[in-house]
């Protein structure tokens, strides 16, 4: 078969770009028709037309013509593993290509231009992407996808073998493990030293920021006494300097050590930061390679095995097409992050991201040295490389899980941790002020349907479904082939775990008919949240407290919870088979048979303990065996999305979780530093120290080790009083959404965009959202939103980077994972009071930690955060609405001293902000 030369094909085909409201289409001679929504939908029916990202263009106008070309899919084409921001200048950026000015003519001249050129790219002499290219193109050709002739035209060429990409990646060799660090200190003026080194002998010297360093080499100093590691909380304030000031005496301590050193983020934009900023100490990218690693939970990699077998399933067109860009970037990729790293974010939002969690390993049922692309993995190779690096970047999240994992909580409470050769000594936790939200996570137990069905899909395999998980039969098989003890203990497993949700449990719940212990247990919790709240007709989750229980749910309780101890027993004497096996047969095990085996006997004991320690204990509460534990907060909930139903269960939390974290993750470690610039709560009227740092050493477990902290509070070089303004308007009614609109409308006319729009509710944000999108429109001002763009928050806060007049409207994903530096953030609006959610997990950490003075200090954090987004560099100016009247004095201290705080009418606040932002 023979396809049209691409650049007649080009030649006859224009562009489209679609806002809000109006669109306009471009000819590829530069002929400029703008039309309304509608009349865009009758053009794309019959013609085609290039695009860029292709579900933000179809939520704009309902629809998405079948034969639209989006530029952005064929650049994740053509060129794989390549960041591209999904708009028209992101692409001009990524191509160099000459952006005249921010119009909508010119975006769609670029993707004009951006087409030519990247199919031009495939056939040029030297191209760095040959592997698999004209196989893919092929397949997905075949798949429907509108790039696939063209492409295949250009190369000029349909003969093609098979090609996969898993037959095509380098595999990892085994080694030897690493020998446990030394313990030799690093200097001040050794840690200063480095510092010079990675800032430049040119470079300006900021005192504070070598304060910081000589404060952050105190983190490596040996520990005098055993399980009392040392500490080091260091609020520094934004412009000192704080990532290349803790980065020098780690990279300094691992290699005098021969150690490694955890430098664990809160969010995946900081993770990304970091990396960047270690070109500085490793410029070498191979070198770079092998001293620094990123490393994340493996939920975020691309299982080699799932790809081979969604590939070779009977999936339907748009899922052969995302295969194929797939496995074009899995070829070129650096690690095989698909969350957060040289994966295009994006794609989730073409081709679903249901499609994309069935490529990770979600669900536990990785076979490990069964596997055909066990050497070829991105996550064992992750491993074994973190396990050699100097600095690896990790995040709180998995942090958290490896030591949840590691520990098991008894019925008293008491926290056990087992020592584990892998986990570091040395950490250094940034955005430090997250630690309290990340241990909440990391150290609860959900007993809820969602949570009972995955372990049971773990253990007897996917019941009623052709996917592969295999369940427990299917990894441990042939191991224990011809252990008559081990296949009986697993059959036991395999029959009890019956108790558990099955597949289409929810619509039984739903009907009235559930089947065994678990839905039995949770049909009676759902009639008992229907029952406590006015949550019947509502939109939003709901929960109750779990006593006292309705009629039938102790019977209930009583009936899961023997049903689950009958589930442990047999599961803690299968792990223990397969180890003494490891034990027994040490001389005929080869490496790969011992490898599965440990690993499947850790995968045992960590499940079988989410049981025993977390839901028997509970359900002991429940069915009047034991008191409830007032170190825990006990509630039911029945969880929303978009109004419907989506999970129902019995929840667990610590009131104080940086205790199990202190007891797992400090008491293991040798030394940890904990940083951020808002560590410390000011309160107005008392500036002792010691008050003022029980916050911290509260929230991030120190105040549960008997040593004391070193701490120390370093203030941000900027000039605030000079460089911001903040109002509080006072004359609106916040309720009302027309007001609210209006308010945010002529505050970001008044800055020219460049302006951040902070919710408390995403109902609100949707409201102004539509009353705000035409006037900004016609003010030639982008507008983006979160929970309405089909972006995510990662990629939304890049485009507002890169967009210095676009606009952007979000929730506090975005108030805490963004860093804009200079004019594209010079505004921040808050909706009203960032108060807590009045939940029941709330209400008991309220009681615990001073009522009032406990709300004050979440909210004072929260303001400090959203502020401090502002300003970033010395020459920024930026200004703080907060359009709530009634925020409370004692609240103002969130904001730095000095910087005035004025009270002022709507009309005069938008007036001062257009004043002071327009002043040179």
């Amino acid at each position: 078969m023979s396809f049209p030369p691409p650049q007649e094909v080009l030649e006859r085909t224009g562009a489209l770009v679609a806002g809000p409201t109006h669109g306009i289409i471009i000819s590829p001679d530069g002929e400029v028709e703008e039309l309304e929504h509608g009349a865009l939908r009758r053009k794309i029916r019959a013609q085609s037309y290039l695009i860029c990202n292709r579900p933000v263009v179809g939520r704009r106008l309902g629809m998405v013509g079948q034969k639209a070309l989006d530029v952005l899919e064929l650049f994740a084409f053509v060129r794989p593993a390549q960041f591209c921001l999904p708009l028209p200048r992101g692409l001009a950026a990524a191509l160099k290509i000459d952006i005249k000015d921010r119009s909508p003519e010119e975006e769609g001249l670029i993707l004009i231009e951006a087409a030519r050129r990247l199919i031009a790219e495939i056939t040029a002499p030297g191209y760095p992407y040959p592997e698999g290219l004209l196989a893919q193109a092929r397949q997905m050709a075949d798949a429907g996808w509108s790039w696939g002739p063209l492409i295949l035209g250009a190369l000029q060429s349909s003969e093609v073998g098979p090609w996969q990409v898993w037959d095509h990646l380098p595999e990892w060799e085994e080694e030897a493990p690493p020998p446990p660090p030394d313990s030799l200190p690093v200097g001040k003026d050794e840690a200063l030293d480095r510092l010079s080194q990675l800032i430049g002998k040119d470079a300006e010297q900021r005192d504070s920021q070598r304060d910081y360093t000589a404060l952050a080499a105190r983190t490596f100093d040996p520990p005098e006494t055993a399980d009392e590691p040392v500490v080091v909380l260091a609020e520094a304030g934004t412009g000192i300097g704080k990532t290349l000031g803790y980065i020098a005496p780690a990279s300094l301590w691992a290699e005098k050590n021969d150690g490694t050193v955890w430098i664990s983020t809160y969010t995946k934009n900081l993770q990304r930061q970091l990396d960047q900023e270690l070109d500085r100490l490793y410029p070498d990218p191979v070198k770079k390679a092998r001293k620094a690693v990123i490393r994340k939970g493996r939920e975020n990699y691309l299982c080699l095995l799932n790809l081979q077998e969604l590939a070779q399933s009977p999936i339907q067109h748009e899922g052969r097409i995302l295969i194929g860009l797939v496995q074009r970037w899995a070829r070129y990729s650096r690690d095989g992050d698909m969350i957060g790293g040289d994966f295009p974010s994006w794609l989730g939002e073409h081709f679903g991201q249901s499609r994309l969690s069935q490529l990770t390993d979600r669900r536990g049922e990785c076979i490990y040295a069964a596997c055909a692309h066990y050497k070829k993995c991105f996550i064992e190779k992750s491993r074994r490389r973190s396990r050699k690096a100097s600095l690896v970047i990790a995040n709180h999240a998995l942090v958290m899980i490896q030591a949840a994992t590691r520990a098991a909580i008894s019925k008293d409470g008491k926290i056990e941790t087992a020592h584990d050769p892998e986990l570091p000594t040395r950490y250094i936790f940034d955005e430090g002020h997250h630690l309290f939200d990340a241990a909440d996570s990391a150290f609860a137990a959900h007993l809820s349907g969602q949570e009972g069905l995955d372990l049971r899909r773990w253990i007897r395999g996917a019941e009623n479904s052709k996917r592969r998980g295999r369940g427990l039969e299917g990894r441990l098989d042939e191991l224990i082939a011809g252990d008559d003890e081990a296949r009986s203990l697993l059959q036991e497993v395999i029959h009890t775990a019956r108790c558990l949700p099955a597949d289409g449990w929810h619509g039984r719940l739903i009907d009235g008919t559930p089947f065994g212990p678990a839905e039995n247990f949770l049909a009676r919790v759902r009639q008992q949240l229907y029952a406590r709240t006015a949550g019947k007709e509502e939109y939003h989750s709901i929960e109750c407290p779990p006593l006292p229980p309705v009629e039938g749910l102790q019977e209930a309780a009583g009936e899961l919870l023997t049903a689950l101890k009958a589930l442990v027993a047999p599961m803690k004497a299968l792990s223990a088979r397969l180890l003494k096996k490891l034990d027994q047969e040490a001389d005929e095990l080869d490496s790969a048979e011992r490898n599965r085996l440990e690993s499947l006997a850790q995968s045992i004991s960590r499940r079988r303990e989410t049981v025993e320690f977390g839901w028997i204990p509970m359900l002991d509460v429940l069915a009047g065996h034991s008191d409830p534990d007032q170190e825990f907060v006990d509630w039911f909930e029945l969880e929303r999305a978009h109004g419907r139903e989506v999970n129902v269960g019995y929840y667990r939390h610590w009131v104080d979780p940086s205790l199990p974290f202190a007891g797992t993750v400090l008491k293991s470690a040798q030394g940890t530093m904990i940083t951020s610039a808002t560590l410390r709560d000011r309160l107005t009227e008392n500036h002792n120290p010691d008050v003022e740092w029980h916050t911290a050493e509260v929230r991030t477990g120190a105040a549960h080790l008997i040593s004391p902290p070193l701490r120390q509070s370093l203030n941000s070089p900027f000039d605030y009083p000079a460089q911001s303004r903040i109002f509080i308007v006072n004359d609106m009614n916040k309720r009302d959404l027309n007001q609210l609109a209006a308010a945010y409308r002529e505050l970001f006319l008044a800055a020219d965009g460049g302006a951040l729009g902070l919710f408390t509710a995403i109902s609100r944000l949707r409201g102004v959202y539509q009353r705000l999108a035409g006037p900004l429109e016609e003010a030639g001002l982008p507008l983006y939103a979160q929970h309405i763009d089909p972006i995510n928050v990662a990629t939304l806060v890049d485009i507002f980077r890169e967009v210095e007049h676009s606009c952007l409207l979000g929730t506090d994903a975005v108030r805490d994972g963004m860093d804009v530096p200079g004019p594209s953030l010079r505004l921040c609006v808050f909706d009203k009071v960032p108060w807590p959610r009045p939940t029941l997990l709330h209400k008991a950490r309220r009681k615990r930690f001073g009522g009032q003075a406990y709300d004050d200090l979440i909210t004072r954090l929260r303001l400090k955060q959203a502020y401090g987004r502002l300003i970033r560099r010395q020459s920024d100016k930026g200004v703080f609405v907060m359009l709530d009247g009634a925020t409370p004095s004692r609240l103002l201290s969130a904001f730095p001293e000095g910087v005035e705080v004025e009270r002022i009418g709507l009309a005069e606040a938008i007036q001062k902000t257009k004043e002071f932002l327009s002043e040179t």
